[in-house]
This record gives C-alpha cells, sequence and structure tokens, in this order.
C-alpha cells in the first residue's frame, strides 16, 4: 500500500511539474533553415503611414527623398497593401458575409468590364497571356491595352503602372481604353492613397510592368453585437502605450512640410521599437480585455489570420523572381507581423529599411 501512495504521490508531482513548466515551443523551426546555394529572395517591408489619412495640407511632392531612397534598393517587385481584383470578385459571391467588406476595400471594374466585354476571370486570364509573351520594347498600343484588361481585372494599381510608363503623348484613348478609362486613369494617378503615390511610379521608374496587391479579408465576418465590440475594443485601447504612441506620431506629422521630415516620419514607423510599442497598445492590449464574448482575442484572431495570408500572398510574388528584391509598401501596423512570419520562410531574407530611411 505505501508502495502504491508513493508512487501516485510521485506521479501527481511528476504531472503537476509538466503543467508547470511552460512549453519551449516547437522542435523544428523552419527559419533556422535558409537556402545556402545561391542568392535567397531579399524583403524589405517598408511600414507607412496611410496617406488618405494626412492632413490635407500634405503635399506629396515631398516624399522625393523617400522615392529616390526606395528606388536606390533597386526593387525587382513590389508587394501592396490591396485586395486582388480576384479575390474581390470571390468576396461579391458572398454578399452576406463581404457586402461591407466589398463597400470598403473593392475598387469596381464595371466601367472597364463594360469597356472591354471581359469579366474579371476573363481579363485576368488575358492579363497573364499578354505578360507571359511581354516584348523587351512594348508599343505605346500594348501598354493601353494592358492597361484596359488590367481595369477589368480589377487591378487599378497595376493599370496606373502602364499608364505612368507612357509617354504623356501617348496618355489618350484607344487599344481598349474609351474616354471614361482615361478619366479614371488620370484620377487614379494623382489618388491620394500609398498604392498611387509610392507603390505604382516606384514600380514605373524602376521599369515594372504591375505591382501585386497581397492584402487579404477572407476572414472578415459579421460581428452579432457590433456596440458591444466596438466598445469593449475601444476600451482596450485606451492605454498609456497608445498614448506614447499618438504623441510620438503628432510629432513626425509636424514634419510633413519637407521632404527630409517625411523621411524622418518613415523612420519613425519603422524603427525597431515599433513593433512592440503597436502590440503593446493595440493587439496586446484586445488580447487580454475581460468581456465574457472575447470580443478582443476574436480582433486579434482576424488580425493574425489576416497578417498570415497577406504573407502567403507577398511570399508568392517573390517567388516569380528568385534571388529577387521585393519591397512591401504596407500599413506600419503589420510591419512586425509580416517580418516575423515571412522570416520563418526557408528563402526570404528580411532586409531592415535602416540604411534607406537614415538621416541625411
Amino acid at each position: 500500500m505505501q508502495r502504491l501512495l508513493a508512487g501516485i504521490f510521485v506521479a501527481a508531482v511528476f504531472h503537476g511539474n509538466v503543467f508547470a513548466v511552460e512549453s519551449p515551443g516547437p522542435a523544428f523551426m523552419p527559419g533556422a533553415f535558409k537556402l545556402q546555394r545561391g542568392q535567397p529572395n531579399e524583403l524589405m517591408v517598408l511600414g507607412t503611414a496611410h496617406l488618405s489619412q494626412l492632413p490635407k495640407s500634405f503635399d506629396p511632392v515631398n516624399l522625393s527623398l523617400l522615392m529616390d531612397r526606395l528606388a536606390s534598393w533597386q526593387p525587382k517587385a513590389i508587394a501592396i497593401e490591396a485586395l486582388s481584383g480576384a479575390q474581390c470578385a470571390y468576396l461579391r459571391s458572398y454578399p452576406g458575409r463581404y457586402d461591407d467588406t466589398v463597400k470598403t476595400y473593392c475598387w469596381d471594374p464595371a466601367p472597364a468590364v463594360s469597356a472591354t466585354g471581359l469579366d474579371v476571370p476573363a481579363a485576368t486570364a488575358q492579363v497573364d497571356r499578354m505578360l507571359a509573351a511581354w516584348p523587351a520594347a512594348p508599343t505605346a498600343g500594348q501598354r493601353r491595352k494592358l492597361a484596359s484588361l488590367l481595369l477589368a481585372a480589377g487591378e487599378p494599381a497595376s493599370a496606373t503602372v502602364q499608364w505612368l510608363r507612357l509617354p504623356a503623348n501617348e496618355r489618350h484613348a484607344g487599344d481598349g481604353l474609351n474616354d471614361k478609362l482615361v478619366e479614371i486613369l488620370d484620377k487614379l494617378r494623382q489618388k491620394r492613397n500609398e498604392d498611387y503615390l509610392i507603390a505604382a511610379p516606384l514600380a514605373a521608374r524602376c521599369g515594372h510592368e504591375r505591382v501585386y496587391p497581397m492584402d487579404d479579408h477572407t476572414s472578415d465576418s459579421n460581428v452579432a453585437d457590433e456596440k458591444a465590440y466596438g466598445a469593449a475594443i475601444m476600451k482596450a485601447w485606451d492605454n498609456p502605450y497608445n498614448a506614447t504612441r499618438k504623441r510620438q506620431d503628432d510629432a513626425l506629422r509636424g514634419g510633413l512640410g519637407t521632404p527630409a521630415g517625411v523621411l524622418a516620419l518613415y523612420r519613425g514607423f519603422n524603427a525597431a521599437d515599433a513593433a512592440e510599442l503597436v502590440f503593446r497598445g493595440d493587439f496586446g492590449a484586445a488580447l487580454e480585455e475581460p468581456s465574457p464574448q472575447h470580443f478582443g482575442r476574436g480582433y486579434v484572431s482576424y488580425w493574425e489570420t489576416r497578417n498570415l495570408r497577406m504573407a502567403s500572398n507577398i511570399r508568392e510574388a517573390s517567388a516569380l523572381q528568385p534571388g529577387g528584391r521585393t519591397l512591401v509598401v504596407v500599413g506600419a501596423s503589420h510591419k512586425g507581423y509580416l517580418e516575423a512570419y515571412l522570416n520563418a520562410m526557408h528563402d526570404v531574407r528580411i532586409i531592415s529599411t535602416d540604411s534607406i530611411l537614415r538621416a541625411e
């Protein structure tokens, strides 16, 4: 009997210790096993302010120094925080779940579909075929044709790249572009959005034919009690870390009147300690909020899922040019997550933004 009791006691202590000790994590870490032969895919994540949210007094001309620095890195592909035409076509087929997402994040290709007679899947297929046989020196007519197809495929930022690669006197109707589409392209190239003021002109400047939309909103879902959900998240966000973020952002935005000030803004958004401050003020605070419905945990689940799917889209785009350089232009809150997730890939090397954002 004593032996039996002793055995039970030892077993209880043993199991108690197992549960008390934190798990050491998985034995296999993919990021520890990197490509050994050849040049790896280099990836730089530029955390950005959403330019549409900057003061109306902000003059895009002050992006010039940032653009020069980005061009000096010589990226071979640029990924943007936008939904692809293909994903938007998918989301439109589920209006009960994604109606608000489509209204908020999806560009309406209807004018281009009407002009070309092609829906999103058909236009996407033609874009793929055209780019597969793309000549080294395309004609202006080929660029206009590709721009029209990209618009019909729901890829307005890539259509803008083609528009910008045309000489000014060749930016006119024809080859699939009608007057309405020309008007749309002229407006897009001036839109206060980082896709059109940073990514598209940079892609054109670097000789690219398109940009790669990599955002994903398939994890969006309806919340049963939106009012309670919003109140819980807002309460979680009311914390000292977010107060610090606001003070820092306000100070950085004060320098937007000069190219050097804009560069300083990006240096602040991409600083080494920025990602942890974002986590503590936003997602970390939400994760621990005490609502019985666990609203914060649902919010963090959405955020992590979205970033994982974004990372997979970036990884897919980077694989198109093995050994190339991919620049990701994304809202600053995503930067830390994307770098961490993509660093787990065998054929990705994360490149710091420090060298291109350094002060003069």
